[in-house]
């Protein structure tokens, strides 16, 4: 998904498989991600979206100085989901720390390595799985 604050921009959903890169979407104050080949499109990612980024991640929070998180991989998800008008996009880190979307530095590179199952339990083709015969064994003794 993309934040609410991207609505107006052009987007498409994540493929496995592509770079990303971060960047600020012209006409917003929002950072989020957009494809390498066209970064006037954002691409939305669904929670559970599993990133691989080129380097240790860098982030600001809107003063002077960047930070970093000493790691590259991380997981796409939403923070406070229930409070509104707000930014919720997040990349969770290994090391249990969130970092918003919006705070990461512009220009820096992801692959995208995993999408998460989004095909529901009751929508998937159920095949029983034969463990072992539980019927008895009878053997019939020739009559005569």
């Amino acid at each position: 998904m993309c934040d609410y604050s991207l609505h107006a921009i052009a987007s498409r959903p994540a493929e496995v498989g592509e770079t990303i890169i971060t960047t600020t979407f012209r006409g917003t104050s929002t950072r989020g991600f957009a494809s390498a080949a066209d970064p006037t499109v954002a691409v939305c990612l669904l929670p559970g979206t599993e990133l691989a980024f080129a380097d240790n991640v860098r982030y600001d929070n809107r003063w002077i100085w960047t930070r970093t998180i000493n790691s590259r991989v991380g997981k796409f998800g939403k923070m406070d989901p229930h409070i509104p008008d707000r930014h919720h996009d997040a990349i969770e880190f290994p090391d249990g720390k969130y970092v918003l979307v919006t705070q990461l530095v512009e220009g820096q590179r992801a692959t995208v390595l995993q999408l998460p199952v989004t095909q529901s339990i009751g929508e998937r083709e159920h095949k029983p799985q034969i463990i072992a015969d539980s019927r008895p064994t009878v053997t019939r003794l020739p009559i005569g």
